[in-house]
């Protein structure tokens, strides 16, 4: 099986009229994604939300300014790791990642143990 990262982008401003009922109904939609990942035959091997990207720092040389590097319509608000059989497994599971105000990217992991002669 190889990884497969999930990037789960949303537009950020629509979380702050997010009730906590809207926070606890997100919190069961992730909590039954990853019991649906199992049920489709993959697995999740690691995964966790960003804070806002009002606590980001981008890093370019010797220079450090606060956010995001890009401005964008989306921003990148928390990832997971998966394990698939293939790109058409992941983007199956990805089709049922919660991301409520935007979408997901799926991306292949490298394979650094591989060798690159073969």
């Amino acid at each position: 099986m190889r990884q497969y990262m999930i990037l789960i982008y949303d537009r950020e401003a629509e979380y702050d009229a997010v009730t906590p009922e809207g926070w606890a109904s997100l919190r069961d939609a992730h909590e039954a994604f990853q019991k649906t990942v199992a049920d489709l035959g993959g697995t999740i091997r690691h995964g966790l939300p960003l804070d806002p990207t009002t606590t980001a720092r981008s890093v370019r040389g010797n220079s450090v300014t606060d956010g995001p590097f890009v401005e964008s319509k989306e921003a990148l608000g928390g990832y997971y790791v998966v394990e698939a059989r293939d790109l058409e497994h992941a983007l199956e599971i990805a089709r049922v990642c919660p991301a409520p105000f935007g979408g997901v990217e799926v991306r292949p992991v490298t394979d650094m143990s591989a060798d690159p002669g073969q």
